[in-house]
Parts: structure tokens; C-alpha cells; sequence
């Protein structure tokens, strides 16, 4: 093997594990982690928690991802969307990736205990569980609304975030959770909906498999107006000000009118802009309330 082919044989291996951390995914938790942490405190942050806290979450997440991408292998394999996923084709064995788990996901508890607090190490660990094992294991197999029952320990890192810098978690914190709770199905089952033939393939009951494609667009609509009025909470208990609120107010009529057409006018397209919009959608929410936590008006 010349030296060039183990170096590109080694940059493929790395991006592989690095794939199962699903990055993506792990990079719009992290930041509503973050949003969390500057929320806590009224002014700056402790930047050794926030920068620690952010590791620790991060490692962790990914952590979860790659048992995931485990306990799913051959479901995966059975889906477009996920086959080339190496635990799925076979290129990572089961003992390589709890193998590297355990080590990301050890590292990232120690950085939490240590470097952060307890409180955030025990969150972010039975936040772990939950996704990992509960939903995974339990819930996604089991029920047409899996996304809904499960999608708690999805909306926890800002909590996570929170807690790693006022060591609780307040109120406030839990709006924010309530918030991505909500968010969770309109988002997911936007997905759902055009992938609804991998779906099939995979043997899960999702929503557009189990209950058809006018029912899910129905419910899509549905909690989008249940994420409008949910949105509007940190307002009404003075969480945020104005600035949230005509951002808040802004993005939801363009959520609203995604799910609307999801709903009346459906068409792969139109699912496909509906669930990019609501990732989309989160970030900017966020972090208008981020610029109203520190120019409030």
C-alpha cells in the first residue's frame, strides 16, 4: 500500500466516524445549547463554561448519534437516505463504533463533570438515554407518533445549555424546550412525507406510512399552529421583548404558510422547502431571542 493510499484510506475512515455523529443535526443542537447559555446569565457568560459546555454537549450528542446509527443499521441499509451510513453498509463493525461511543461520549461526560457541573453531566446524560435507547429502541418501532412521544430528549439542549452556566434549570429554560418540543413534528413530518417510500421500506411506522399523506399534512398544519401560539410564551412572560416578537411573529407566518401548503397543495417540492424552512426557521427564532436578550426594547 504506497503511502498515498493509506493517507486517503485514513482521511475516508476518519470522515465515516465522523459521519456517524450525524454533524448536521448536531450542529443545530449545539447552537440552541448555546442560545441556552447566554440566556442564563444577564450579561456575558463564563466563556471556560460556555466553551467546555459546548464540547461537552457536542461530544456527547454525537455520542448518542453513533448508537443510533448502531441500534439502526439494518433499517438503514434498507433506506436510500441512510444506506452509505458505514454502520449500514458494513464498513464499521458494531465493535468499532461502540468503541469509539464509549470514548467521545466518556470524554464528554468527564469535560461536563469537570470542567462545567455536575447538574449539566447528569442532563446531558439522561438526555443521551433517552434519545439512544428510549426512542430508538422503545418508541420509534412501537408508534406512529414516536416523534411526538420522543421528541423530548430532541429539545433539551437549550436546558443543557442553561444549566451549564446557572448550574439550574429554570422556567425560562423549559419554555425553550417546550418551544423545539413543538417544533419537532411539524419538521420531522415534513421529512417523513417525501422520504414516506423509504419509510416504507424501513418497516417503521411513521405517520405518512401508517395513517396516509392527507393525515399527516393535516397534522403538520396542525401543531404549526400550536408552534405559532407557543412561540409567542417568552413574550407574554417577559422572557424577551419586542424584538423577539416581530421576529417571532415574521417567522411564523412563513412556517404557518409552509405547513398550509403542505397540507392543502402537497408535492415532494413543497415538503422538502417546508422542512428546510423549519430548520431554518429554528436558528433564526433563537437567535432573534439571543439580540433581544442584549438590546432588548
Amino acid at each position: 500500500m504506497t503511502t498515498q493510499t493509506a493517507t486517503q484510506k485514513s482521511s475516508s475512515r476518519i470522515a465515516q466516524y465522523w459521519a456517524l455523529t450525524k454533524p448536521r443535526v448536531t450542529q443545530l443542537a449545539v447552537f440552541c445549547a448555546v442560545i441556552g447559555m447566554f440566556l442564563a446569565t444577564p450579561g456575558l457568560p463564563d466563556m471556560h463554561k460556555v466553551f467546555f459546555g459546548t464540547v461537552g454537549i457536542w461530544l456527547l450528542a454525537g455520542a448518542a448519534f453513533a448508537v443510533n446509527c448502531i441500534l439502526e443499521s439494518e433499517i438503514d441499509a434498507r433506506m436510500a437516505r441512510t444506506a452509505r451510513r458505514a454502520t449500514a453498509s458494513g464498513e464499521l463493525t458494531k465493535t468499532q463504533t461502540i468503541a469509539f461511543s464509549s470514548v467521545i461520549g466518556g470524554a464528554g461526560m468527564w469535560v461536563l463533570y469537570a470542567l462545567v457541573n455536575p447538574l449539566t453531566m447528569w442532563l446531558t446524560l439522561v438526555t443521551f438515554v433517552g434519545y439512544a435507547v428510549i426512542y430508538t429502541l422503545i418508541l420509534k418501532p412501537a408508534t406512529p407518533q414516536n416523534i411526538v412521544i420522543g421528541g423530548l430528549s430532541g429539545a433539551m439542549p437549550p436546558a443543557l445549555g442553561w444549566a451549564a452556566i446557572a448550574d439550574a434549570v429554570p422556567m425560562q429554560a423549559w419554555l425553550l424546550v417546550l418551544i423545539i418540543f413543538v417544533w419537532t413534528p411539524p419538521h420531522f413530518w415534513a421529512l417523513a412525507m417525501y422520504r414516506r417510500d423509504d419509510y416504507a421500506r424501513s418497516g417503521l411506522p411513521m405517520l405518512p406510512v401508517t395513517h396516509g399523506m392527507n393525515f399527516t399534512g393535516f397534522h403538520v398544519w396542525l401543531y404549526s399552529i400550536v408552534l405559532a401560539a407557543t412561540t409567542l410564551l417568552p413574550f407574554v412572560v417577559r422572557m424577551s421583548g419586542l424584538i423577539y416578537l416581530t421576529a417571532a411573529v415574521a417567522l411564523n407566518a412563513v412556517f404557518l404558510w409552509h405547513g398550509w401548503q403542505v397540507y392543502k397543495h402537497y408535492s415532494d417540492q413543497v415538503a422538502r422547502k417546508a422542512f428546510t424552512w423549519s430548520i431554518i426557521y429554528l436558528s433564526l427564532l433563537f437567535a432573534a431571542l439571543l439580540v433581544d436578550h442584549y438590546f432588548p426594547f
